[in-house]
C-alpha cells in the first residue's frame, strides 16, 4: 500500500468581519462597507433611534456613511464592493474616504466577531481534528488522514467544509490545499472569495512560479525590493538561484529559506497547541491627548484598558507576572516600559497600579497618539492560584531603583 500524500489545508474566511456584519444587516448585501475604528455619535444615535427596529429592516439610508470621516481611525476590512475602490485592511478611514465616500461606515465589534470565530473553527474539529489555530479568521488543517481528505486530493473534504460552515453559520470561506502549509496559503487566494483551489508537488511550476515573489508568506517589502533590484520579481525567477548565491546575498539563514520557498519545500508540522506568550490591549485615539490637558479622558482610557486585559487573562484561564505598557506619540515614535512582579496576577487593579508605575518612566511631554497594556510572562492561572487570591500589589524587584527615582511627578493619568 502506497504512503499517502501530505494534505495541508490553509481555509481563510472571506471579508470576515464584513461578513458577520452582513449577517446582521443583509440589507447591506452588495454595497460597499467599511468595518474600522471606534463607536462613534452617528453609531450611538443609529443604536438608539433603531433599537425598537429588527436590525435587518432598517433602512439604508439611516446607516452612516464613510464621506466626511475625520480622526485617525483605519479601516480593518471591507466587503469586496468597497474594495473594488481600493479601500483595503489598515488604510485610514479619512483616505478610504476621499476613495469611496459612499461607503457605508460601520464601527468594530471584536465581542461579535470572536463568537463567529469560535463557531466555525468548532465546525472545522468536528469534521478534521488536526487543526492549527491562525487567528481569528484563517487556520490550517490537516486532511491527510481524514475521510475525503486524499480525493481529488483534498478538494472533496474542502468542499465539505465550505458547505457545513456554511449552512451553520451563513459564512463563507476559501480552501487551498497542498503538500505543506507554505504552498497551501498562497493556494488559499487563488480563488477568493468562496473558492478551493489544489496544489501537487508537479504544479509547482505551472502554479507558483509565475507569481510574485510577494505572494512567499515571509517575503516582506525589504526583501522584495532587493529581490527587484537583483532581477528577481518571480518566484521561478528565484527558484533559478542557486542556494549558495541566495546565501551569498541574503545570509545563511534568509537566503537557505528563501531557496527552500522558492521549490515548495517546507517542512513545518501544524502547531495544534500554544501558549500565549503575552496578552495585551491597545487603541489608537481619534485625536492626539496630552498627560496632564487631557489627563481624565486618558486615564479613564488606561483604566478600562486594564480592565480589559484583566478580562481576557480571566477568559483564557492565565495569570501573569510581568506588566507593560506601549505609548505611541505625535511624531509616530513609540517606547515601551515594563516590570517584573513577584506574584502573578490577573486582578485589574494590580494591572492598572503596575502599569500605572511603568508610565512613571515613560516621557510624557509629547501628546500621545496610541496607548497599551501588556501583561506577559504567563503562567496557566490554576498554577499561580494561590498568589491572585486577595493579595496586594506584589514588590516589584526589577526596575524598582528606577521607579523610586520617578515616583514623583504630576504628569501622570
Amino acid at each position: 500500500m502506497s504512503e499517502k500524500l501530505r494534505r495541508i489545508a490553509h481555509l481563510d474566511m472571506d471579508a470576515f468581519y464584513a461578513s458577520v456584519e452582513l449577517l446582521r444587516y443583509p440589507q447591506l448585501q452588495g454595497l460597499p462597507v467599511v468595518i474600522g475604528g471606534a463607536r462613534r455619535a452617528e453609531d450611538e444615535t443609529l443604536r438608539q433611534t433603531q433599537q425598537h427596529t429588527a436590525l435587518a429592516r432598517i433602512k439604508i439610508d439611516e446607516f452612516p456613511r464613510l464621506q466626511g470621516y475625520t480622526g485617525r481611525g483605519v479601516v480593518t476590512t471591507a466587503t469586496y464592493a468597497a474594495r473594488q475602490f481600493g479601500v483595503g485592511s489598515a488604510l485610514g478611514l479619512m483616505k478610504a474616504a476621499k476613495l469611496c465616500p459612499q461607503a457605508i461606515l460601520l464601527p468594530v465589534d471584536f465581542a461579535e466577531y470572536h463568537k463567529y470565530s469560535r463557531a466555525f473553527k468548532s465546525i472545522i474539529l468536528d469534521i478534521a481534528p488536526l487543526m492549527e489555530n491562525r487567528g481569528v479568521d484563517e487556520v490550517f488543517i490537516d486532511f491527510t488522514d481524514v475521510p475525503g481528505g486524499q480525493r481529488e486530493g483534498g478538494r472533496v473534504l474542502a468542499r465539505l467544509i465550505q458547505k457545513t460552515i456554511l449552512a451553520q453559520t451563513g459564512l463563507s470561506c476559501s480552501v487551498g490545499v497542498a503538500p505543506n502549509k507554505l504552498l497551501a496559503k498562497m493556494a488559499s487566494e487563488f480563488n477568493k472569495p468562496k473558492g478551493i483551489a489544489i496544489v501537487f508537488e508537479e504544479d509547482l511550476q505551472s502554479k507558483i512560479w509565475p507569481l510574485a515573489c510577494r505572494k512567499i508568506n515571509g517575503i516582506g517589502p525589504k526583501t522584495d525590493e532587493k529581490l527587484r533590484l537583483l532581477g528577481i520579481a518571480t518566484i521561478g525567477e528565484l527558484a533559478q538561484r542557486s542556494i549558495d548565491w541566495l546565501i551569498d546575498h541574503f545570509g545563511q539563514k534568509t537566503g537557505a529559506w528563501l531557496y527552500e520557498a522558492a521549490h515548495g519545500l517546507d517542512a513545518r508540522p501544524l502547531v495544534l497547541h500554544s501558549e500565549p506568550v503575552s496578552i495585551s490591549r491597545e487603541t489608537t485615539f481619534e485625536r492626539d491627548l496630552h498627560a496632564v490637558r487631557d489627563k481624565t479622558e486618558l486615564g479613564a482610557i488606561f483604566t478600562r484598558l486594564c480592565q480589559q486585559v484583566a478580562a481576557d487573562l480571566a477568559a483564557q484561564g492565565y495569570v501573569g507576572k510581568t506588566i507593560g505598557i506601549k505609548l505611541r506619540y505625535e511624531d509616530f515614535k513609540s517606547v515601551t516600559r515594563d516590570l517584573t512582579l513577584d506574584a502573578y496576577t490577573a486582578d485589574a487593579q494590580v494591572i492598572r497600579q503596575s502599569a500605572g508605575l511603568c508610565l512613571k518612566r515613560a516621557p510624557l511631554a509629547q501628546r500621545l497618539r496610541l496607548l497599551g497594556v501588556r501583561v506577559a510572562t504567563l503562567a496557566k492561572a490554576e498554577i499561580g492560584h494561590d498568589f491572585i487570591a486577595n493579595k496586594a500589589l506584589a514588590h516589584v524587584f526589577k526596575a524598582q531603583a528606577a521607579i523610586d527615582s520617578e515616583a514623583q511627578t504630576d504628569q501622570l493619568f
